[in-house]
């Protein structure tokens, strides 16, 4: 069982002082990086890589929202907090009858430290857990109720307690499904619920720990529901903790929902988030966290389509064949085959919430296109992410550059008030975000509207 959340923030603690030191020492030598523009869209400029003793990093200091406070909306568009005093809410999911679940999830308490960087990002957690309240349970799912749409809930309930790090959630009849970093649950649910009590029955295991080290695992029901598809994350960086520990990792599974049997979709994929159906063509997308410790501007991370048997070069190269010569033994007849993903949200900006605009009460410029959110980086010198964006499709494929929607999420001091991760239609057309620094839910509708 994870460690209470201030056990870890105390232990890490420990490794405040170095942490720190290290990344002002790294910010006094490093590259700040380029324009992170120039490498949105299906052809990112793909700069000489660079490897470091100790890489760049550079970690926004977490101070939440103040009173008053909210993010910055696109022109046309509304932002108002849908819930707020949540604990790390991750993602989110709408039931058929409109309710919406918020998965509260805290990292479980397995990554061992090895390196520089895993003293930082030890750092950076306890960061996240102290800008919370830490008055309520995590590891857990809140259900939020707006009857009347409104877009106040008049209901807020537990509706699942005393989960494992859990970030997936898919329904299929009366069959819920949660992925907890380590398996996946199924529970009985009536439509209406508020609450289920009843114990939840394991599918299937899913890789967890000793290191765990990309523990969100998303979860989606196929379209006819007789299958599930899983997110499973590397567990590492790049190799540094060897092959055997990356086995059915850096993938997406389909599992066979009668059976629990389950196959490798497609690979390569170091950490894929947000699996969604795109709403004109049915076929399966997802957003990845690529590697880190190459440059500022190295790997870009991504948008793209999964196909059936594909791999997509973690850990061997990047962006096609682009070789990461970090990793021996190589295999060249994987690279050959490497695809390169449709769409460069550029890099280091961790995107882990990906939702189609599949609603009609958003202005028309954004029907059938994707919302990205961007949790943020913390490994270059000039921060990118940490906002919500919008790429436009047309005929089931990105078809422009993508903008800004939700921003703010930084200050004027570049200190992080939020930090967006899972992205949400809501049963009104409306733009759910989960902001696990923040603390709350956000709720995007057309300016001018009644809600």
């Amino acid at each position: 069982m994870p460690s209470h959340p201030s056990a870890i923030g105390s232990r890490r603690f420990a490794s405040f002082s170095f942490a720190g030191a290290l990344v002002l020492a790294v910010a006094a030598c490093s590259d700040n990086g380029g324009d992170p523009s120039a490498q949105v869209g299906p052809n990112p400029n793909l700069p000489p890589l660079q490897q470091y003793l100790i890489p760049p990093m550079h970690v926004a200091k977490i101070v939440g929202w103040q009173k008053d406070e909210k993010p910055s909306v696109a022109q046309g568009l509304q932002v108002q907090a849908f819930a707020t005093g949540l604990e790390h809410p991750r993602s989110l999911y709408v039931l058929p009858n409109g309710d919406v679940l918020v998965v509260e999830s805290k990292s479980p308490d397995v990554q061992p430290i090895r390196r520089p960087k895993d003293l930082v990002m030890g750092w950076i957690e306890s960061m996240a857990t102290s800008g919370g309240s830490n008055t309520q349970e995590s590891n857990r799912i809140t259900l939020l109720r707006d009857a009347n749409g409104d877009g106040v809930p008049e209901t807020r309930s537990v509706f699942l307690d005393h989960l494992s790090s859990p970030f997936g959630v898919a329904l299929v009849g009366n069959d819920l499904y949660v992925a907890n970093t380590d398996s996946i649950v199924r529970y009985p649910y009536k439509p209406g619920d508020t609450k289920i009590s009843a114990p939840g029955t394991p599918l299937l295991p899913l890789p967890g720990g000793p290191i765990d080290h990309h523990w969100t695992k998303s979860l989606l029901a196929s379209q006819d529901g007789s299958r599930l598809y899983v997110g499973v994350g590397s567990n590492s960086n790049i190799t540094e903790n060897g092959l055997e520990a990356e086995k059915n990792r850096a993938a997406i599974w389909e599992v066979d929902r009668a059976s629990g049997r389950w196959r490798i979709f497609a690979s390569g994929l170091r950490n894929p988030n947000g699996l969604s159906w795109e709403p004109q063509s049915g076929a399966l997308w997802t957003v990845v966290n690529e590697r880190d410790e190459l440059g500022p501007d190295l790997v870009p991370d991504y948008l793209t389509s999964v196909r059936d048997g594909g791999f997509y070069g973690w850990p061997y190269s990047y962006w096609g064949q682009h070789i990461d010569p970090r990793v021996q033994p190589q295999r060249p007849d994987l690279v050959a085959k490497a695809i390169v993903p449709d769409y460069s949200l550029s890099s280091h900006v961790a995107p882990l919430g990906l939702a189609f605009d599949t609603g009609n009460s958003l202005p028309a410029n954004y029907h059938g296109g994707a919302f990205v959110g961007e949790h943020g980086s913390w490994n270059r010198q000039e921060l990118n992410g940490y906002k919500v964006v919008f790429v436009p499709f047309s005929d089931g494929r990105p078809s422009g550059k993508a903008q800004d929607v939700v921003t703010g999420f930084l200050n004027s001091n570049g200190e992080a008030r939020g930090r967006p991760v899972g992205l949400a239609i809501d049963k009104s057309g409306a733009l759910l975000i989960a902001d696990d620094v923040g603390n709350t839910v956000w709720r995007v509708t057309a300016a001018g509207g009644s809600s």
